[in-house]
């Protein structure tokens, strides 16, 4: 540790800011000592030493392993389930399927879309059919092998492209398009006319995989009829109501913990089958059961980055003004509503000002996985779309690339109602300090001078982009504890995804008790001792954690003094 760190982080000397008047909005703070620092995370040990207990190390007395049989077709009807061989394999301990699972345990997809558990129409590749617990993970994997599933193979459509087309095998019956969206402001004709250059392009992005350290998966155990879930997730207040809800379970009842995450990315902002598979395995067999997927099956069954075909116009004045945009999309969120086009055309209607925008969406069902949130869901796609438009368009003007964005940024959100005023927007800074940090003009000039010779082409790009905000929902509660020798404790439920959210909430507290931040303990991300939050997802929990924090250090320390 450097010695800049310790004196801050050892210092026993922390200004204390003042206590504002009952009921009062605290003051922004004008000067911080912590805040702003170069910390060491408050968990940094733990976590590179290996004594930080993620849900997948965990071991339990007595603990089983879970194993899934999923479909290894598109699109298949179950005709039987045949279990009696496994049953008699070594260290079985629990087996269930569609014979054994009720009806009515309804499983939710997004969007209120429910089907069986292990629903009779798989209508992707790696759907669920059966699973198994034995006494260890090959036990469990050689039982899983030896289920007989008859299945009947019925028609598929893989490309989104032409999902829509007519005589297209159905995903659903109701047919292959979810929904569609449109937007609009302006009159895009005129602003097409009014440009004295245009171009249109099309563009395809491929699916992504969130491939995240620590598989999908989660330690379920039973005691009596209380159920208490391990999970790596970003949420452990939406994966107890799903599971309560799915199990028809008080949530007093299901207790889920996830004090360390290997990763999500968004794509574990919400339970999966698996939490319920081993739920059920749990009970039936009563023991504890561990069930964390391969990758190959997080691959299948557990999300993606949905792909996009976009197809976009863009008009603009020779002085660098964007008069018109309009924007074409289709894209998939698999077999169920989950991602798909959902965002997609935001960067079109608001990141750069424009008075004449139409933009038009669908989302198409195909016989695929479903998509997941992935890292600011929609917009990297159509960032592949409008930025390639505009550098064209600078090009064909003669302008900077990054002059032509610095001459259309807006200072209010465009689409949304009323176009509110941004309270904060640091595009133009970032644009131009990036530029001069990179050496953008020199390293342009280098490209175009480099070009002509060889077969080997070098360039230089720039891009922008700007997030939605996800997330809402209802507030969240912290509680903080002041101890007589001066310590404190933090209880929040909101998860660490490894970004250092314990960390930025241990340096509010510090901030505005005036204490050490080694001294601050802090209890989180787990439904049974723990306050309520959101998932940690969208960008939002530091905007969303931080001001409740520091409140609750507010009436704390308005209490002790």
């Amino acid at each position: 540790m450097s010695d800049d760190h310790q004196d801050l982080y050892y210092t026993q000397d922390i200004p204390v800011p003042e206590t504002p008047a009952p009921n009062a909005e605290p003051a922004p703070w004008n000067k911080t000592n912590i805040i702003g620092k170069r910390l060491p995370r408050v968990d940094g040990y733990e976590r590179v030493s290996g004594t930080a207990v993620y849900p997948s190390d965990l071991s339990l007395p007595r603990m089983i392993h879970g194993a899934v049989v999923r479909c290894p077709y598109p699109h298949a009807r179950v005709r039987s389930v045949d279990t009696s061989s496994a049953e008699k394999m070594p260290g079985v301990r629990a087996l269930i399927s569609n014979r054994t699972v009720p009806e009515e345990l309804r499983w939710s997809w997004t969007d209120g879309v429910e089907t069986r558990l292990f629903d009779p129409v798989c209508r992707f590749e790696g759907d669920t059919v059966a699973a198994v617990a034995a006494d260890t993970p090959q036990q469990a994997r050689d039982a899983a092998r030896a289920i007989k599933v008859e299945y009947e193979e019925l028609p598929f459509v893989v490309d989104e492209r032409i999902a829509l087309e007519k005589d297209t095998p159905r995903v659903h019956e109701q047919g292959n398009q979810l929904k569609k969206d449109e937007y609009s402001r302006g009159d895009v004709a005129a602003g097409f006319s009014e440009a004295e250059v245009v171009r249109e392009r099309e563009y395809r992005t491929e699916s992504e995989f969130h491939t995240p350290v620590e598989l999908h998966g989660c330690v379920a155990n039973w005691d009596g009829d209380s159920l208490t879930v391990w999970e790596s997730t970003q949420g452990v207040y939406a994966v107890q109501a799903q599971i309560a809800e799915t199990l028809k379970l008080p949530l007093s009842k299901v207790r889920v913990i996830g004090h360390y995450l290997g990763g999500a990315f968004g794509s574990k902002l919400r339970a999966g089958k698996y939490s319920i598979i081993a739920a059920l395995l749990a009970r039936q067999a009563a023991r504890p059961v561990r069930l964390f997927l391969t990758r190959e099956e997080t691959f299948l069954a557990v999300g993606n980055r949905p792909p996009a075909n976009m197809k976009i116009k863009g008009g603009v004045k020779k002085d660098g003004t964007l008069t018109a945009l309009e924007f074409t999309a289709t894209g998939t969120g698999g077999a169920f509503p989950a991602g798909g086009t959902s965002l997609l055309d935001w960067l079109v209607r608001d990141l750069y000002l424009c008075p004449n925008v139409r933009c038009e969406t669908t989302d198409i069902y195909i016989n695929g996985g479903p998509a997941r949130p992935f890292r600011a869901p929609g917009h990297p796609q159509c960032a592949w779309a409008l930025e390639q438009l505009l550098d064209e368009l600078a090009e064909e003007i003669g302008m900077d690339p990054v002059e032509l964005r610095l001459k259309n940024i807006p200072t209010v959100s465009q689409a949304r109602p009323g176009q509110p005023p941004y309270t904060t927007t640091g595009l133009e800074q970032c644009i131009r300090q990036g530029a001069e940090k990179f050496g953008w003009q020199q390293a342009r000039r280098q490209a175009q001078e480099n070009n002509g010779k060889g077969h080997i082409k070098r360039g230089v790009g720039m891009g922008a982009c700007v997030w939605f905000v996800g997330g809402g929902g209802p507030p969240s509660t912290v509680i903080v504890k002041l101890f007589s020798d001066g310590s404190v404790n933090l209880n929040m439920g909101a998860s660490d995804i490894g970004t250092g959210t314990k960390t930025i909430m241990a340096m509010v507290v510090a901030e505005e008790l005036g204490v050490r931040p080694e001294v601050i303990q802090i209890e989180h991300a787990d439904t049974g001792t723990t306050q309520y939050a959101t998932p940690s997802g969208g960008s939002k929990t530091v905007p969303t954690e931080a001001p409740t924090v520091r409140a609750a250090a507010v009436e704390g320390k308005r209490q002790l003094l």
